[in-house]
């Protein structure tokens, strides 16, 4: 088992050498990796994310259309890893796609064509205060948290 996502929020069967895997008839979301070299651990480097509706209809182990790339990036086929999830109730597509996007925004596997970044925008979260919480301090507001110094050194809260 590897733990893959955010938080390392997914617990990924595998990784399984590539080139001796056996799809299985399931559908979920995948990794393909290779092993980084030099580390006494286990430290693998991801090169591929994707979902599919069926494993054994994806093309595994070498025929997918991105194979070329992952075998470019190991050096061999005989490097590659696969790590596969498989969602409780296989989920539906657009879950399994927003995991693989999610895992594509966090490691930005190289063979994927298309490329996410992480990040928010402050319309998304806005701006408020309760009696429970402060107000949430946004990069724009750092001026108002920093702290100066007063005359006689000593350091003080702005107001």
């Amino acid at each position: 088992m590897i733990r893959l996502g955010s938080l390392a929020g997914y617990s990924f069967e595998g990784p399984y050498t590539l080139a001796g895997w056996n799809p299985i008839d399931s559908p979920g979301v995948y990794a393909i990796m290779y092993k980084q070299e030099g580390d006494k651990k286990d430290n693998y480097a991801v090169v591929y994310v994707g979902h599919t509706d069926n494993f054994t209809e994806e093309g595994f182990p070498l025929k997918h259309p991105a194979s070329p790339c992952w075998v470019e990036r190991a050096g061999t086929q005989w490097k590659l890893f696969i790590a596969f999830f498989i969602p409780p109730g296989g989920a539906t597509r657009s879950i399994r796609a927003g995991i693989a996007t999610e895992l594509n925004a966090i490691y930005q596997p190289i063979c994927n064509e298309e490329q996410y970044v992480q990040h928010w925008e402050e319309e998304w979260i806005g701006d408020y205060e309760s009696n429970l919480t402060k107000k949430l301090m946004l990069s724009t507001d750092a001026d108002v948290h920093k702290q100066s110094a007063d005359p006689a050194g000593r350091r003080q809260k702005d107001r």
